[in-house]
């Protein structure tokens, strides 16, 4: 993340952590002077539904969620915490990158599986 801003925020892998982290990224999003149209808004706030609910089914104890910024778009990622998972999604998660690009300011998603969890993230223009 050199060279643009950042925050992330750990929380417990419960279903009630989407709804804390779609608060979270919305409210920082207006820290840093975004002021997105109502549609991209909602985009933005169902990505971050999308992303934090497949880190959450990944089954660790936690959940953190990462945003950034850069040029007029804004990345949020959610890792899972979890080790020992493959880069693809299981069968309850599987549709979850299609969902997220539906979601016309998205331009780009991804997830692959690291040391540390899954990965998943979307970029959306603000």
């Amino acid at each position: 993340m050199r060279n643009r801003r950042g925050r992330n925020w750990v929380l417990e892998s419960a279903p009630w952590a989407a709804g804390k982290a779609r608060a979270a990224v919305v409210e920082q999003l207006g820290k840093w002077g975004y002021r997105p149209a109502t549609a991209v808004l909602d985009a933005v706030e169902a990505v971050t539904t999308l992303l934090v609910q497949a880190a959450v089914a990944d089954g660790g104890s936690t959940v953190s969620v990462h945003l950034s910024d850069q040029d007029g778009q804004a990345c949020i990622l959610a890792l899972s915490h979890h080790v020992g998972l493959t880069t693809s999604l299981d069968d309850t998660g599987g549709d979850v990158l299609h969902r997220i690009t539906a979601h016309p300011p998205v331009t780009g998603c991804g997830t692959d599986a690291g040391p540390d969890g899954r990965r998943i993230w979307a970029v959306i223009d603000l």
